[in-house]
């Protein structure tokens, strides 16, 4: 297997990556714009988030007839004409629609960025009809969801316990049957493949092709102190894997990190490698 190459870098954190219209799109944390991004590199500011946003923690997806959804302080949907509309009051991390345009969210009722001690996590659904209801809980520490192509499974990166977790869902939206897709890794944003394989953070500075019960089929490796935030599979055939990456200094903690990150250059960059199977599923 070739080496990942440099797509785009002056980057935040790259985060929330969706190959949408011909292009990857994603959340530049920090700077709290929506950008997309060609296979010739060249990139667009899409969105510019409020000044008073958060900087960090928050995703994008689209509804099946193509409006957009934010999260981060609240649920926003982005109408015809630009304008943002509130459509739910809910704190909200990562974000994943199925093809019934049942949107699932999740997040943690803890300050992460300030170093506050971890509580369990959730997901909840926001309905198309306006309704939003937990369907899970005691998610540690929530990150990167999948929806398979059938909309009849969703996968969960579960960053602090170092696995990935799959739920049955329910028509109305539900879930059930929690049971381990693979563990022993270092889970945050995550893509499936047409064959029904996880690409995932292997943790420190890797990422790994992994199937259902564990089993690793590919391995790539990251030059040191280059951790990956997030991984999509896009191109024209969706047989490119963009890994999303920025400066991680594994001895300095979270806290000392982000503050590096935001208050310091901007280290975030998009890579790109030619993989075999195509990717499938949400987002």
């Amino acid at each position: 297997m070739s080496e990942p190459k440099v797509l785009l870098g002056g980057l935040g954190i790259p985060e929330s990556p969706r190959w949408h219209e011909g292009r990857l799109w994603f959340c530049n944390w920090i700077d709290r714009q929506v950008m997309a991004v060609g296979m010739d590199g060249a990139a667009e500011v899409v969105l510019t988030r409020d000044p008073g946003s958060h900087s960090m923690g928050y995703s994008i997806d689209w509804l099946p007839d193509g409006r957009l959804l934010t999260t981060g302080d609240q649920i926003r949907r982005q109408e015809p004409d630009g304008s943002m509309v509130i459509l739910a009051e809910q704190h909200a991390n990562e974000i994943a629609v199925d093809g019934r345009g049942n949107a699932y969210i999740n997040g943690a009722d803890f300050d992460f960025v300030a170093g506050a001690p971890p509580k369990p996590g959730y997901i909840k659904v926001l309905t198309p009809d306006g309704g939003l209801r937990q369907v899970a809980d005691d998610i540690q520490f929530p990150n990167g969801m999948v929806i398979t192509p059938d909309n009849r499974t969703l996968i969960i990166s579960e960053s602090f316990a170092g696995r990935l977790t799959a739920f049955d869902i329910a028509p109305d939206g539900a879930l059930a049957n929690r049971r381990v897709f693979a563990e022993g890794l270092g889970p945050d944003g995550i893509c499936l493949d047409a064959e029904g394989a996880i690409w995932v953070g292997s943790g420190r500075f890797g990422v790994v092709r992994v199937a259902e019960g564990g089993k690793v089929l590919q391995r790539v490796g990251l030059p040191e102190n280059r951790a990956p935030f997030a991984l999509m599979l896009g191109g024209t055939d969706r047989r490119t894997l963009f890994i999303l990456t920025a400066e991680w200094h594994l001895a300095d903690g979270a806290p000392a990190n982000l503050d590096r990150l935001a208050s310091g250059p901007r280290t975030g960059e998009i890579l790109t490698l030619p993989v075999e199977v195509p990717g499938a599923g949400r987002p």
